[in-house]
């Protein structure tokens, strides 16, 4: 019998809920539907339970990129809040984007 086979869905709750689909369709450029969200494609998903860290969010939302150093240069030309911190290790590049409700968006450039 299968069971989980993937992710099926990330979903956020929000203060004001269009302006934060504003926000991910022009900076991220997710596509945003009329029903609220978009359909992703492409990629291997990552599913992890971890630690509880003191400095971390209860939670991470991990975007794959094409190139994350010109995304985040990006994202501060637009104003965005860019975290100060590049990572770049064995398993890629990662960058990170707070969005204007206080989520922290980590950004991930794949290796090779």
């Amino acid at each position: 019998m299968d069971r989980v086979i993937g992710i099926g869905g990330i979903f956020f709750q929000a203060k004001d809920p269009e302006a934060l689909q504003a926000w991910y369709q022009r900076h991220l450029g997710i596509d945003v539907q009329d029903w609220g969200g978009a359909a992703l494609e492409g990629g291997t998903t990552i599913w992890s339970i971890g630690p509880v860290q003191a400095d971390a969010p209860p939670f991470t939302v991990n975007y794959r990129v094409a190139d994350v150093e010109a995304l985040l240069a990006t994202l501060r030309e637009e104003g965005c809040n860019v975290v100060d911190d590049l990572s770049d290790s064995d398993y890629g590049k990662f960058g990170w984007v707070i969005d204007p409700e206080g989520n922290k968006i980590e950004l991930w450039e794949p290796p090779g």
